[in-house]
């Protein structure tokens, strides 16, 4: 499983090959373990206490206008955090808000710079590298607290008792020698940026479409009510809620968080709908297209949550031409985690706050920022509790 300068050492940007089966097998057995998964045992709890300690930071916004994006970021972050390094962060921490930017960046400027990635030799064109630059410093960052995340760990590492993935990562290490120090630093990398980036856009593009659409809101509200009372959201809620799930996979539709997927390349040469694909040709997934085809998707532009419920009003998790978490054998292997943190945070919000635009304000714009992933234009919204 060791890795070169010519194979990467992580998950998601890695050659298909035995090293990236057995790193994304390890991967996903130790989130497993660590409560991705559902049933007993799940991190459910976890992410229940973290959406109620953002919903009480939100309340101290006395419903004023406020930019939700950083509380919302640390709120998914802390949950990743909890399960990579054992560590949650508060929302007020200044280090960690300088980390969250630094994701931001990198996400943003890679997008930017991947005209790199298709002719290489640009890397030497000071303008054109500006980006790519950029990147590599914020990322050095975000590497150099995962370097001192694993050593803290070494310190205090104990093999009868992993608390969290880093630590099964030393566990595995120790077994067979299987993971590399690379192997560590880039498999929790991966999991930081897929674990806080993605989730954190698909919570504030949901809460955007529902500022726009107050109709719609208050439906989700009523059903939380009438299912949920004045309690707050579990997963066993989470089947007796289809208009809400139905919001939540609208918001991923509509807006995909990663509309070009990431770029793969095939590993033989073949053919497709009469094409010849040779080995080795970088290809990348259109799933803007799948999600707005209009020989699929009535008016694909607009955000209309009841093309996920059929006739009976139930949910319909898996249509055509819809792959949120992309699809094959390089489906995201967060998922599950991923469809948790989104029911759990959505859900405990709208129970507690309705989200109205400023008043004077312009309604929020839909347009994307795009990067690797796509996020909303920066907004403000008053939040005032129920």
């Amino acid at each position: 499983m060791s890795g070169s300068r010519t194979d990467p050492v992580e998950i998601v940007v890695a050659r298909w090959g035995t090293g990236f089966r057995q790193r994304k097998r390890f991967a996903t057995t130790a989130l497993k373990t660590l409560g991705m998964k559902v049933g007993r045992g799940n991190i459910e709890e976890k992410i229940r206490e973290e959406a109620d300690c953002l919903r009480h930071r939100i309340a101290e916004y006395e419903g004023l206008p406020f930019d939700i994006a950083h509380d919302v970021f640390v709120g998914v972050a802390n949950i990743i955090c909890s399960m990579v390094f054992g560590k949650r962060y508060d929302y007020k921490d200044e280090t960690f808000r300088e980390l969250s930017e630094a994701v931001v960046t990198v996400m943003f400027e890679l997008g930017a710079g991947q005209i790199i990635s298709v002719f290489p030799l640009l890397r030497f064109v000071p303008v054109v590298n500006r980006s790519a630059n950029n990147a590599l410093e914020e990322l050095l960052k975000i590497q150099n607290v995962l370097r001192e995340e694993i050593s803290r760990h070494r310190e205090h590492f104990d093999c009868e008792n992993p608390r969290d993935f880093i630590d099964y990562c030393l566990l595995e290490q120790d077994k067979s020698g299987g993971l590399t120090d690379e192997n560590v630093l880039f498999m929790a990398q991966d999991l930081f940026f897929a674990g806080t980036d993605t989730t954190t856009n698909t919570l504030l593009w949901s809460l955007l479409y529902m500022t726009l659409n107050p109709d719609i809101q208050n439906k989700v509200q009523e059903e939380l009510d009438a299912v949920v009372g004045e309690g707050l959201p579990t997963l066993s809620h989470r089947s007796q809620l289809p208009y809400l799930n139905a919001c939540l996979l609208e918001a991923m539709r509509i807006r995909h968080i990663s509309p070009l997927a990431i770029p793969h390349a095939t590993t033989e040469t073949v053919k497709v709908q009469g094409y010849d694909v040779l080995k080795g040709t970088q290809v990348l997934l259109n799933l803007y297209s799948v999600h707005m085809d209009p020989a699929y998707w009535h008016d694909p532009h607009r955000f209309d949550p009841e093309r996920f419920l059929d006739a009976e009003g139930n949910v319909i998790n898996k249509p055509e031409s819809f792959l949120p978490f992309s699809g094959g054998r390089r489906v995201c292997l967060g998922e599950q985690l991923a469809r948790m943190e989104l029911y759990l945070f959505f859900s405990t919000l709208l129970q507690s706050f309705t989200f109205k635009t400023p008043e004077g304000a312009s309604p929020p714009s839909t347009d994307a920022v795009f990067g690797i992933t796509t996020r909303p234009h920066p907004f403000k919204l008053c939040v005032i509790p129920r």
